[in-house]
């Protein structure tokens, strides 16, 4: 009988994410494309290819993650370590060069750069389907990926992940 509180607790740690898995809410709180509204996104986000219409380029990116890894304070400051993300995806109207939007991703881990494509996928899926309205999808996201990972990716494996562009 005690042992259920035990297994419960030691599965909630296993799960559990470290404050390094999300970004800085101060540096990186996440910023929209004004230009992406729930009326147009059948004409935009959800046109395949449209986030490649609007991604900016790597320089820019790669300067701006070798700045980040320094601002972050990471120890690790291999570039090839982090992807430079978008904290709201281009897929969902996230803003495409906004620094706030935009953080040092680590690759690796539990909660690394590949399980936050998963749950960008779906909520890509369930906009663009009607599910989810874009400016809750981009709330959730931004406010803490994880948790709505941990909310929409298990409920929605209808969705097989592949990249959106």
């Amino acid at each position: 009988m005690k042992r259920a509180p035990t297994l419960l607790l030691l599965t909630f740690l296993s799960i559990s994410a470290s404050a390094g898995d999300l970004p800085d809410p101060t540096m990186t709180p996440g910023a929209i494309d004004p230009a992406i509204t729930q009326e147009n996104i059948q004409n935009t986000v959800c046109v395949r290819g449209y986030t490649k219409t609007v991604r900016p380029p790597a320089y820019y990116t790669n300067r701006l993650k070798k700045r980040q890894l320094r601002e972050y304070g990471y120890s690790d400051r291999n570039p090839k370590h982090y992807e430079e993300d978008h904290l709201i995806p281009l897929s969902i109207g996230g803003n495409p060069t906004d620094e706030r939007n935009l953080w040092p991703e680590p690759r690796q881990g539990e909660w690394g750069a590949s399980k936050k494509d998963q749950l960008e996928f779906v909520l890509y899926k369930m906009v663009c389907s009607g599910e989810l309205p874009l400016v809750r999808a981009q709330q959730e996201i931004s406010s803490n990926w994880i948790d709505a990972w941990k909310r929409y990716v298990p409920a929605h494996r209808r969705y097989k992940f592949s990249r959106v562009d």
